[in-house]
């Protein structure tokens, strides 16, 4: 029974409630009744209840007043609040303390009691995982005082080859576990809900210990079944399977399905996501250390590869090192020095997106993302010296458990690059193209004089110089050249009697006939037309 506490300023409404609900079939127990808010915490500090059923206004205290007080004093406990049409809205805001329920004025018995059977699933099933995690607890304690915790400890000296072969066969065999087969392999087991954490507290210790014996005694129900393995957990809790095989090419296939079973059991019966290295495969007990090793290895790459993942040795290729990633780290320092950040993005991607599909393991997808970082700081710091160093963010990266952590504080860093460089672009991006304006006045007579001669002037890149002279001007380069020279051809035309020849050399055209063509596309008129029209 679950006992109920109603809570109500108005006498009739209370009784009625009281006498029209049929409690115990509903399996409640109405423990007792309060006229408002500072009654009812008076009476759940005296005597706990599970529901507290309350009306929204009321004097001293009202229900919204309590239900803060259940929320962060008494948080298991149910609240269901009933309220007049006017006071609805304002009802709602209680979400915010988790109440379970709203009902409006009048209530009526069918009303309640659908409500009150919907509240009871949810303690019923609160109540189920409560005394399911209990029994677990109760045979975990056990297990840490009977022989199989000595049996794990006897088969961690085994693998780990911290003890003789024999001396480990004898105790095993006294404890009842005999080691068969002519092939065997050690899986690692980890569970990706800690796999976070560099040095787990002590209150996640004791969770992640009892949780490490759920997936240990599902894992070994499953090994004896098949008859092929056993269970077990070493130091940290970590829980390791050995299995055997008589003939070495089924054991890969099969160790295959016993652990995709295992996978699938512990999420069926735990809801716990767990990740598995597979280790090599040795014919002679005292390689156990390898396969074991391999096995631990394999799980590293979590940080590239992601949770509730199998991942078997065997089908490991030669380990990718991403300084072969140079094409890439090139693009992003063009992308970046041609403020492109569009590019950039594209870049981290692909870089994502390779580290994912390959065997990199975290120290060296670190190290390139550092790099990443370094180069925005290089160029960001050209042209801003108050933009922030990168420590911090180096810090980040490094200390990030996946790769997703890492590419977001390169992202961040990269935004905050990009929107620096935005801001002195702005400003510089005009100083530029006047600069840039002034130095083709100055040498449009030169007939070799072009986009690169410029921008080596400027110290800028090729494409750089034309989306900021784009910008600032409306015009691209050759536009600009072109109309520079015109203008100054037409000049020459209206004030001198000079052949058109000798103006196109002047104005930088090695060609007269070219000259020509240009002029007359330009001003719609040859140059004789004009200077015939114009001449001063």
């Amino acid at each position: 029974m679950y006992k109920v506490l109603l809570v109500d300023d108005e006498i009739l409404v209370r009784e009625a409630i009281s006498a029209k609900i049929r409690w115990k079939e509903l399996g409640f127990e109405l423990a007792g009744l309060c006229e408002n808010g500072q009654q009812a915490i008076s009476y759940i500090q005296d005597s706990p209840v599970d529901v507290v059923l309350t009306d929204i206004y009321m004097p001293y205290m009202d229900g919204m007043g309590l239900s803060k007080y259940l929320y962060e004093n008494c948080p298991q406990t149910e609240i269901i609040i009933f309220s007049g049409y006017g006071e609805f809205e304002y009802a709602k805001q209680a979400l915010q303390y988790h109440v379970s329920e709203y009902i409006l004025k009048p209530v009526t018995a069918k009303e309640l009691s659908k409500v009150l059977l919907t509240v009871r699933e949810k303690l019923d099933s609160v109540r189920r995982q409560e005394q399911k995690l209990d029994q677990l607890n109760e045979v975990y304690h056990k297990y840490t005082k009977n022989e199989s915790l000595i049996v794990s400890k006897a088969l961690s000296r085994l693998v780990s080859g911290t003890q003789g072969i024999q001396k480990c066969l004898k105790e095993l065999d006294e404890l009842g576990v005999h080691i068969r087969g002519n092939a065997f392999r050690v899986v690692a087991v980890d569970l990706d809900v800690y796999s976070g954490y560099c040095e787990i507290e002590k209150e996640l210790k004791k969770g992640s210990a009892l949780m490490s014996f759920v997936v240990e005694n599902i894992s070994d129900e499953i090994l004896r079944r098949s008859e092929c393995g056993i269970a077990y957990r070493d130091s940290d809790n970590r829980i390791c399977l050995l299995i055997w095989k008589h003939a070495k090419q089924e054991n890969t296939k099969y160790i295959l399905e016993i652990c995709t079973e295992i996978q699938d059991n512990v999420y069926q019966a735990a809801h716990l996501s767990i990740s598995m290295g597979i280790g090599c495969c040795v014919t002679a007990l005292e390689d156990l250390p390898y396969s074991y090793e391999s096995a631990s290895d394999m799980l590293r790459y979590r940080y590239t590869k992601g949770t509730g993942i199998i991942l078997d040795s065997g089908d490991k290729q030669c380990e990718a090192n991403p300084m072969t990633l140079k094409k890439e780290l090139k693009a992003a320092d063009e992308a970046v020095k041609s403020f492109d950040h569009n590019k950039f993005e594209q870049t981290l991607d692909r870089i994502e997106t390779w580290m994912k599909t390959k065997y990199v393991n975290r120290n060296a997808a670190a190290a390139y993302f550092q790099q990443m970082v370094q180069l925005i700081y290089a160029n960001v710091y050209q042209s801003d010296e108050k933009f922030a160093m990168p420590e911090t963010v180096m810090a980040k990266v490094a200390d990030a458990h996946s790769i997703e952590a890492a590419m977001e504080a390169v992202r961040v860093y990269a935004e905050k690059g990009f929107s620096a460089l935005e801001k002195i672009g702005q400003s510089s991006s005009k100083r530029q193209a006047d600069k840039a304006m002034d130095y083709i006045f100055e040498n449009y007579a030169d007939r070799n004089l072009g986009l690169n001669q410029l921008c080596e002037y400027l110290n800028m890149s090729t494409s750089r110089f034309s989306s900021i002279f784009k910008e600032a001007t409306g015009q691209t380069f050759t536009e600009a050249l072109m109309n520079i020279r015109i203008q100054n051809a037409e000049r020459l035309l209206r004030q001198t009697s000079l052949k058109n020849y000798e103006i196109a050399e002047k104005v930088g055209f090695s060609d007269p006939h070219y000259f020509s063509i240009v002029f007359k596309k330009v001003t719609g008129k040859t140059p004789k037309e004009y200077a015939r029209e114009n001449s001063e």
